[in-house]
């Protein structure tokens, strides 16, 4: 098969350089998709006032990024993407949306276009809390070839509706940015040190360790928790940890640089998701962070009846728990802490399995089918 002949448009909602778990593998399905040879140019919004960040990291690319400009008037943003697509989707054979709008505008797209279409859907954008959002969601997903979940669990969320055309493709890393060479380890507080890396919201988790502080402080009361990422939710947070006594446990390093991430990670000693499913719906589709932990030999504890179920293999790279159940909390970081020689490399074998140039063959598959 000759695959510079495919040509496939990318339509997302998110995309680097800002951070975002849908925008970090809209990036590597777009960069190994063109490194086989494939012709790719992706669909995005701006989402830096300036624009210069989005410029700069564009223009590095093997492949065109087509930018949405940002503007206070959402309404404006959206008119502009479907006109976007519906100029571009003409040289296209297929077309790949990933993120909720995407797949609303890429499904009308598809009463116009004869095309493959193909959504990749990460959790969120299936479980709307609003009943009207998830029959438009469902109604939007009839309208594909071809349906991607990144976990068994978001396969699950739209099981209800019977799609014949539904695979699982578990998210991926690249292992080139997590290379280790030069690393220098930090001093970081904490006996032992926990870590979690993403927003600071409900969704990701942050706020559940934080409640249970209180007990885990009793077994190990030198125990600091490091929370690295966008400070959305933070000051909600320290409300939540001064009245609970456990302020001075929790460190908030805020969004930090590639190279300090990765000083971060290492030089800890659990990396701690236990996220969990909010009021609207939002729920954690993957939770590639894991992965990217575990590469580095970070082993992890992990919220159950979630996407997360598929980023950690079990007594392995990590453990299951319920994400409210502080015993079981307590239990794992022990069992991990007694084992970590055991659990550090299996965490590392497990990540090498999620490698981008090892999940990018799966796409292809499913793209050529």
């Amino acid at each position: 098969m000759n695959n510079i002949n495919k040509n496939i448009l990318i339509v997302t909602s998110e995309f680097p350089p800002q951070p975002g778990g849908i925008g970090n593998h809209a990036y590597n399905l777009a960069k190994y998709l063109q490194i086989n040879k494939f012709k790719v140019e992706v669909i995005a919004d701006q989402r830096s006032n300036s624009g210069r960040e989005e410029f700069d990291f564009d223009k590095e690319q093997l492949f065109v990024v087509h930018r949405v400009k940002i503007n206070r008037l959402r309404m404006f943003m959206y008119i502009k993407r479907v006109i976007l697509l519906f100029r571009l989707i003409k040289t296209f054979e297929i077309v790949i949306a990933t993120g909720k709008f995407p797949l609303w505008v890429v499904a009308l797209s598809s009463f116009i276009y004869n095309r493959k279409f193909i959504a990749v859907i990460h959790g969120s954008e299936v479980n709307f809390s609003n009943s009207l959002l998830n029959k438009s969601i469902s109604k939007a997903l009839k309208r594909f070839t071809k349906i991607i979940a990144v976990s068994n669990y978001t396969k699950s969320l739209i099981a209800h509706l019977n799609y014949n055309n539904c695979v699982v493709i578990p998210n991926g890393i690249d292992k080139e940015k997590w290379q280790l060479d030069e690393l220098s380890m930090l001093d970081v507080e904490g006996e032992p040190s926990l870590i979690t890396v993403g927003n600071i919201t409900d969704r990701k988790g942050q706020l559940n360790v934080i409640k249970q502080l209180p007990k885990l402080l009793e077994v190990f009361p030198n125990l600091r928790y490091h929370c690295v990422g966008l400070p959305t939710q933070k000051e909600e947070f320290i409300n939540v940890a001064e009245a609970l006594g456990v302020r001075t446990h929790i460190i908030f390093h805020g969004r930090v640089s590639s190279f300090k991430l990765k000083q971060l990670l290492k030089s800890s000693d659990i990396f701690v998701m236990l996220s969990s499913p909010t009021n609207t719906g939002d729920v954690e589709g993957f939770g590639i962070a894991i992965i990217e932990a575990n590469y580095l030999g970070l082993p992890c504890v992990g919220s159950q009846n979630c996407g997360i179920e598929d980023a950690i293999s079990n007594y392995k790279s990590g453990i299951l728990i319920p994400y409210n159940n502080h015993a079981e909390f307590i239990l794992a970081i022990q069992h991990i802490l007694t084992n970590y020689d055991v659990y550090k490399n299996h965490s590392k074998k497990w990540a090498e399995q999620h490698d981008w140039s090892i999940i990018i063959k799966k796409y292809i598959k499913e793209i050529s089918s």
